[in-house]
């Protein structure tokens, strides 16, 4: 007999890739272009960047934006979990961002799960700032100022 213990079995996965996971994600959502992610904001929509702190000192950060990371975003958009912010309410409309626009589908997906109005912006904040859509780059002490930080 093996010192080693065995292998555990694997288990039966509801996608077989995280490719498959995205793409279903996806099909839950109509995602934006930059400038329509844009023209909602304008029009009432909330833009919420679900990046961390250290990609937003590296990326820059989209004036206005809410700042909630990705580990505390349900928690804090669904107005009844008890921990969310005064914003989240039922007509919300949200708009998420990350860096290119694959974490932002999960999570625009999981929102819309939970009943929220939401999407995410094709190609995060680099399709943002390809679009010459405005992005200030702030020093790292200054980043929480540029933007609504939601600290957990």
């Amino acid at each position: 007999m093996s010192a080693l213990a065995a292998e555990p079995p694997r288990r039966t996965a509801r996608f077989a890739s995280v490719d498959a996971l995205l793409a279903d994600a996806r099909s839950r959502l109509v995602r934006v272009s930059p400038h329509q992610a844009a023209h909602r904001t304008r029009a009432g929509a909330r833009l919420v960047d679900i990046r961390p702190q250290w990609q937003r000192e590296v990326d820059g950060v989209v004036p206005g934006a809410l700042h909630v990371e990705r580990n505390h975003l349900e928690w804090r958009l669904h107005p009844d979990s008890g921990a969310n912010l005064s914003e989240a309410t039922w007509d919300t409309e949200w708009i998420v961002l990350c860096t290119e626009g694959y974490t932002s589908s999960l999570a625009a997906a999981a929102l819309r799960s939970l009943g929220l109005d939401a999407t995410d912006v094709a190609g995060g904040i680099q399709a943002w700032r390809a679009a010459g859509l405005p992005v200030d780059t702030v020093p790292i002490a200054d980043v929480g100022a540029a933007v609504k930080t939601v600290v957990p």
